[in-house]
């Protein structure tokens, strides 16, 4: 990037962050090349610049101001969905998958991704460890490792739990395929086809399909993006109901990025015991906080076995790996024995190296660094929607994760956009997808995990003209 670039982005990150605002002066051409050390030549380049982008405007002989197009960051969206509470039969299989098959090609802009960047994560180091477990792997492992999974790795996840004052027992934890397995284990275990399952509203289209293949009914809950489901319709929804379990995402929901507060988590929890609603939980991005603290499951709470809470490494550690695990409660025995009439065990080679590099220390070094990265990436990427996106479009800021849920301006069609922006090498994910009822026709579900550069700041410029245009 040359100097004048490199000053014209300082000056425009700068608004986006509200630092200058609309019709603010900027320096003088000599004193803001006195401050930074540069040209005269290399200030009225990067004024030009902004100025052709129409961030900026000149004046005669007042110098250059903030345009009144330069808009501030979008503002969160707080209030809940309003969804029936009326059970609803599924058919979104054959729709979300025709979309994210769509998406998958590396010439394509990763916005609708469901994963971050790989080159955030360790790989050369899980390499390692892997070569490492290699060298000792002890044939007996691959009877070992059957259905629980490998002891070593399921001792490091108990300390985890540990870590956070949990006391999980290394024997209630069964290694999976991934969370997705470990969700429909749990799902199979408390659940039969014609049954209602409680979802939040939006939900996560992977859980909407779970439920379909099961032939499983689902009942929407009021969701917002600020403490997540809405506990006193849920109690009423269930009391109406009689469902046969909740599946929800306390912590950095898919895709709102919502966090439920403890004290919320603490009533959910005691609330559903006393109704005998098991809950599958959802807790695959909790390791992704840009606070100071992790943020407690809603299985911190549980004293009854009623939780089945489902996590993995995917997220944060190793994509590509599909190890993820399930500590469920009372039903550890039915979900263990769902393990091993479907799939039996889970790669040996894989947890015996997630093992050995979980046992040579350095997880949190990385997960630290993780996080910062995606926190700065999720205040540049908010940022920039706030500039390209027009009037009237909002986007939820979240503690966590790497999600953007964008609610577009009303009368705005996100299964259109997708469309065109597929059509310029842009994915994205649109809103209908993380609905039974094919709701949110106005949203879009934006990925900032993947490297924030000049390409995805082209793309998602060209983005914001879609929207505009739709």
């Amino acid at each position: 990037m040359k100097r004048y670039e490199a000053l014209a982005q300082e000056i425009e990150d700068s608004i986006r962050k509200g630092v200058l605002r609309s019709g603010d002066r900027l320096p003088s051409v000599r004193s803001a090349g006195a401050s930074r050390g540069v040209s005269a030549s290399t200030v009225f380049q990067a004024y030009y610049l902004l100025e052709a982008r129409g961030i900026i405007r000149a004046r005669e002989r007042s110098g250059y101001f903030v345009s009144s197009g330069a808009r501030q960051p979008s503002l969160p969206v707080d209030s809940p969905s309003k969804p029936s509470s009326i059970p609803v039969s599924l058919d979104v299989c054959s729709r979300i998958f025709a979309i994210l098959e769509s998406t998958k090609s590396r010439n394509v802009v990763p916005f609708g991704s469901a994963f971050p960047s790989p080159l955030l994560f360790p790989l050369a180091r899980l390499g390692q460890s892997m070569a490492r477990s290699a060298k000792s792997f002890d044939p007996w492992s691959t009877v070992d490792y059957l259905t629980p999974g490998s002891p070593e790795l399921r001792r490091q996840i108990a300390l985890r739990y540990l870590a956070d004052g949990m006391q999980v027992h290394m024997d209630e934890i069964i290694v999976t395929n991934g969370a997705l397995e470990a969700l429909n284990l749990c799902l199979s275990a408390v659940t039969l086809p014609g049954d209602s399952v409680i979802v939040e509203c939006p939900t996560f289209y992977g859980a909407l399909q779970a439920l379909e293949l099961r032939g499983l009914k689902v009942v929407q809950v009021p969701t917002c993006s600020k403490n997540g489901m809405d506990i006193s319709t849920l109690e009423k929804t269930i009391e109406l109901h009689r469902p046969a379990a909740c599946w929800m995402m306390s912590n950095f929901q898919n895709p709102l990025g919502a966090l439920m507060p403890e004290i919320k988590k603490r009533a959910l929890v005691e609330m559903l015991a006393r109704h005998g609603v098991p809950l599958i939980e959802d807790d695959v991005y909790a390791e992704l906080y840009f606070g100071d603290k992790r943020p407690l499951p809603a299985k911190a709470f549980d004293t009854a076995g009623m939780v089945l809470h489902c996590s993995s490494f995917s997220k944060c550690l190793a994509p590509g790996y599909r190890i993820g695990w399930a500590s469920p409660g009372k039903f550890a025995r039915q979900v263990a024995q769902n393990k091993l009439v479907t799939t039996l065990t889970t790669s040996a080679p894989g947890q015996g190296g997630l093992a050995n590099y979980l046992q040579m220390g350095g997880y949190d070094k990385h997960l630290r660094k993780l996080r910062q990265t995606l926190s700065d990436q999720q205040k540049i990427f908010g940022d920039a929607v706030g500039h390209y996106f027009p009037a009237g479009t909002h986007a939820v800021r979240p503690q966590g994760g790497y999600f953007l849920w964008v609610e577009m301006p009303t009368g705005t069609d996100a299964m259109k956009v997708h469309a065109m922006a597929l059509a310029k090498d842009i994915s994205v994910a649109p809103g209908p997808i993380f609905s039974p009822t094919h709701a949110f026709k106005n949203c879009l579900r934006l990925n900032f995990g993947h490297t924030w550069n000049e390409r995805s700041e082209r793309a998602l410029a060209s983005l914001g003209k879609i929207v505009s245009e739709c």
